[in-house]
């Protein structure tokens, strides 16, 4: 692959696209039941992956500070891979990587100046934020609970326990960046010779 970038743009647009009407269509819990194991469930992310977040107001901006730097990096990075002429695997994967994270930190950037909050109410565009810049939550909707059951009371410690198999709520850009990773992971031989 010798351009990316309609890739890149592709993978921003869907997420972006998808975000923007997960926003304007839906309040912070609400739920669209797909099928029993696909629901869309509007979640919003205040810091990192897993709803993790890492040291409050000023944690948010040294991660955002370490985001930005990470993207610089992984663009310079894909510029030489084309430059080079990399095998395409290595360059769709990176470009996956790099379309995600730029995904998310629009979100994180932008979303708090732009809409306003989604907490028992749908939100609105350009109506004054909820957050500053950098400060904004990442959006997340797609929810796959494919497992829903109890561990078997026998277990010690965690029987008769709930538990759901896959409870990770994503979106196209998470999406995106397991895509490149997992790609890199399985065939980095192939790749890297």
């Amino acid at each position: 692959m010798k351009k990316p970038i309609p890739l890149i743009i592709g993978v921003l647009m869907l997420d972006q696209a998808l975000k923007f009407w997960i926003k304007s269509n839906m309040m912070l819990g609400e739920e669209i039941h797909v099928l029993d194991w696909f629901i869309i469930h509007f979640t919003e992310n205040k810091g990192m992956a897993f709803g993790m977040e890492f040291g409050g107001e000023w944690g948010k901006y040294l991660l955002s500070f370490f985001r930005i730097i990470a993207i610089f990096g992984i663009a310079w990075y894909l510029r030489e891979l084309v430059k080079e002429n990399a095998k395409k695997g290595v360059v769709i994967s990176i470009a996956l990587v790099l379309a995600g994270a730029i995904g998310n930190m629009i979100d994180s950037a932008f979303y708090g100046l732009i809409f306003s909050h989604s907490y028992g109410q749908v939100s609105t565009l350009m109506t004054g934020g909820y957050a500053e810049f950098l400060q904004g939550h990442v959006v997340d909707m797609f929810y796959f609970p494919l497992i829903n059951s109890h561990f078997p009371d026998w277990m010690p410690f965690i029987g008769g326990d709930h538990f759901i198999f896959f409870r990770p709520v994503f979106n196209i850009a998470d999406t995106a960046i397991s895509l490149g990773v997992i790609n890199l992971l399985l065939f980095n031989r192939a790749f890297f010779k």
